[in-house]
């Protein structure tokens, strides 16, 4: 029976309104749509579902409770494993871990269990938490308030341990607060989540860089920590070094979507604008790249280039958002890729040199390797470039803290528990992982969480 209930489609609004708004693309489920996808479920023995989820929410007994109407307590479920719910619910690649194990999903149409967790977490009674006395319990530093940091920061809390975290920037969330847009994921429901712990006693310190106002040492040795995690994610930027990346208006990802995210530069008022620009070329394949050229569309760019050399089928993105990006007018230039920029007199971008490629043998990532096309360059006119390649480690935290290994790319060598080779400290997310999902990095708080623990 559960398998003729359709899938619940969540309303939209429509491509050519939306791509003119920050305003949320995606609507909610209503109660009654999730009860229906609810009754979809059939509550496997063995459900592959929670194998699948990185921090192992316990799937088909949150679903059974929207099932039955139950909504507070499929939020108390979730909230076990899960102290992200309405972030998870929006941005985790669902259709890769939890529905892809979804055995419905060989028969057209996996649960819809992220809508499911975004429903029950929006309409959840609002939570009231008593700080506990602080008092003779042990003292844990996590630096970056990041899904990493923030899931292992709720994991100490609830086990009593006295947490304080340092974030860099002057508002918390990490990649939450500056790298995902406004549309994918409201600002509001970050903070709602980010106050939920505070409430809990999760103390947090804004404007701190560790590394250059306090070292790990200090931290260790002078502020009193028994230990410190490391979550400062992977927010270096990446650029493809080639000519011209130096010119006006070409942007790395990081710091357009930062600019909009965070400094809210879509508002007349800003005081950190940034530019209109009427032809964007944007150079990448996944989510950043979406976010960035569906962003630059939203400030009324007329044309918005996506440049990926690979094919569509390659492309590491979310299919949503690049289908999304499709829909809401992106250009996809596949299999090209820049090879120099050109600028005018006053040092502006004014066109980016594309070269064709073809798709080769696959590389050590397991994709088609592409391979230039020669004699295939033509010019390509735009007034602006934004470098959605890839991220890096920032270098502060490994350069004062020389006896913390790094491999070769500058992130921090870990255990499976997240353990480093200095002693009393861990790490774990995007400065360990190399830039990943924000679930995976909740995943390795946990592990770290439950590790300190154990040696505290």
């Amino acid at each position: 029976m559960t398998e003729k209930i359709p899938r619940q489609k969540k309303n939209e609004q429509e491509p050519q309104v939306r791509n003119k708004n920050f305003t949320e693309v995606t609507q909610n489920y209503t109660a009654e749509q999730a009860k229906l996808e609810a009754g979809r479920c059939l509550s496997c023995q063995k459900p592959a579902c929670v194998s699948g989820c990185p921090v192992n929410v316990q799937i088909p007994q949150f679903i059974q409770q929207v099932k039955a109407g139950n909504f507070a307590e499929a939020y108390t479920i979730i909230k076990k494993d899960n102290y992200l719910p309405a972030i998870c619910g929006r941005v985790c690649p669902q259709e890769t871990q939890c529905e892809g194990r979804c055995v419905l999903g060989k028969t057209g149409g996996a649960v819809a269990i992220g809508n499911l967790e975004r429903f029950v977490a929006d309409n959840a009674p609002v939570e009231t938490w008593h700080a506990t006395s602080l008092q003779g319990r042990s003292k844990i530093a996590i630096i970056g308030s990041g899904p990493s940091g923030l899931t292992c920061a709720a994991e100490l809390n609830a086990a009593g341990v006295d947490v304080t975290v340092y974030e860099a920037l002057h508002e918390l969330g990490g990649v939450l607060a500056y790298g995902i847009p406004e549309f994918r994921l409201p600002k509001a429901i970050v903070r709602r989540e980010i106050n939920s712990l505070a409430q809990s006693g999760v103390k947090f310190e804004t404007n701190m860089v560790i590394g250059k106002i306090f070292t790990i040492a200090e931290l260790l040795q002078e502020k009193g920590f028994s230990a410190v995690y490391i979550a400062s994610g992977a927010g270096f930027p990446s650029f493809m070094g080639i000519q011209g990346e130096d010119l006006n208006c070409v942007y790395s990802a990081n710091e357009y979507l930062t600019r909009i995210n965070l400094m809210k530069a879509y508002l007349p008022d800003a005081d950190t604008p940034i530019l209109r620009s009427k032809r964007v070329a944007v150079v990448g394949g996944g989510n950043v790249a979406m976010d960035a050229a569906r962003s630059a569309q939203r400030l009324g760019a007329e044309q918005v280039y996506l440049i990926y050399r690979r094919s569509r089928a390659e492309m590491p993105a979310r299919q949503e958002e690049i289908q999304h990006a499709e829909e809401e007018g992106i250009e996809f230039l596949l299999l090209h890729n820049p090879v120099a920029y050109s600028g005018d007199e006053k040092g502006f971008v004014k066109s980016a040199t594309l070269q064709k490629m073809r798709l080769g043998e696959p590389d050590a990532s397991g994709r088609r390797k592409p391979i230039p096309e020669e004699g295939s360059e033509f010019e390509l006119a735009v007034d602006a470039v934004i470098v959605a390649v890839g991220t890096q480690a920032n270098p502060i935290i490994k350069d004062t803290t020389p006896d913390l290994e790094t491999n070769k790319h500058g992130y921090i060598v870990v255990d499976e528990n997240g353990k480093t080779s200095k002693p009393g400290v861990y790490a774990g997310g995007d400065i360990a992982s190399g830039a990943a999902t924000v679930i995976l990095a909740m995943g390795a708080g946990k592990k770290a969480a439950k590790a300190i623990l154990e040696t505290i």
